[in-house]
């Protein structure tokens, strides 16, 4: 059994099946690649991957199994080269972040100006995508770091750190009869048209638990996974907007009017998350830092130590967390 058949069997099954992909994506040939995982498959004396005459048709019980383990093999290899990496030169690599448009657009940028200007030698790479894509690029080792707020269910394959609080902020254009209303309140808000995050986005589920447990049912019109479309879409005078309080550019947005709704909903919590058994190198240590001040070196190795999501929470539950 060689490495490299693993890292072919791994890669095949992440590229759905498409052996003419993960050979374009590895730079080899897509014969060679049949050829190796024929020669694990027998070597094993099972098959990995189902087939219908020369196609892949989906991943077999023992495959399923065979790659789970295979991952984890892969994922101590890359453990490997970045220990050697941080012993021969600990400010020179690479790193990946997975993240939503609302933390790529307004938290990130100050967080990568100071990072990059102290690691001139590190290359950053930013992937945008819904919570699902993000978890998958993180625990498939696409990414080193996922950043999201939602849907947390979906990482229990990484170790997620809270990193600050958000509420939300109601946008009208200049002159809507909301900007009136003295005191907002959520029936007042249900009797507009709405225009906010899709569903799984940015803290959505917030703002639909604070409507259904008055027991109201809003009228949302128009839905993006973008704030920026989101404002957008509200100087088009298509309905009321909710968005994170910190996705209001008072330089940009300067035709809109914000009105605080940090007492209608529960704030949300962002989180960063690595897989486990991650080898964290020295900068990467530091980004965290930067991104979240009270996440120090000791406090993440206690996080990596952690063999449970609720070790994790306790680790950091009487920690107060900066609110955006």
């Amino acid at each position: 059994m060689k490495l490299q058949q693993l890292r072919y069997a791994w890669e095949v099954a992440r590229h759905d099946l498409n052996v003419s992909a993960t050979a374009q994506a590895l730079y080899t040939s897509q014969p060679g690649i049949s050829k190796q995982i024929r020669m694990l498959e027998d070597e094993l004396g099972v098959d990995i991957f189902a087939r219908s005459g020369k196609h892949l048709t989906h991943v077999t019980p023992a495959g399923q199994a065979i790659l789970r383990l295979a991952g984890e093999i892969l994922q101590q290899v890359e453990s490997i080269k970045r220990v050697a990496h941080e012993f021969r030169d600990e400010t020179r690599g690479e790193l990946s972040i997975a993240t939503t448009h609302t933390q790529a657009r307004y938290a990130l940028p100050p967080v990568i100006r100071a990072f990059t200007e102290r690691f001139p030698d590190v290359s950053l790479h930013m992937h945008q995508g819904t919570p699902m894509q993000i978890s998958e690029m993180a625990a498939n080792g696409t990414v080193d770091f996922a950043i999201a707020t939602e849907a947390l269910d979906l990482f229990s394959d990484l170790i997620m750190m809270p990193c600050y609080r958000w509420n939300r902020t109601v946008v009208v254009p200049q002159g809507h009869p909301l900007t009136k209303v003295k005191t907002l309140t959520l029936d007042t808000l249900a009797e507009h048209p709405l225009v906010t995050y899709t569903f799984g986005f940015t803290g959505r589920s917030k703002l639909d638990e604070a409507f259904r447990s008055r027991g109201l049912t809003p009228r949302v019109v128009f839905t993006a996974a973008d704030a920026d479309v989101i404002k957008t879409y509200v100087r088009l005078g298509m309905g009321v907007g909710i968005i994170a309080h910190m996705a209001l550019d008072p330089e940009q947005d300067k035709g809109l009017v914000k009105l605080d709704a940090s007492h209608l909903f529960e704030p949300s919590t962002t989180r960063i998350g690595f897989r486990k058994g991650t080898f964290l190198r020295g900068f990467m240590y530091e980004f965290i830092r930067q991104f979240a001040p009270h996440l120090t070196r000791e406090l993440v190795d206690s996080a990596l130590s952690c063999h449970s999501r609720d070790e994790v929470e306790a680790l950091f539950a009487d920690i107060e967390l900066p609110v955006l």
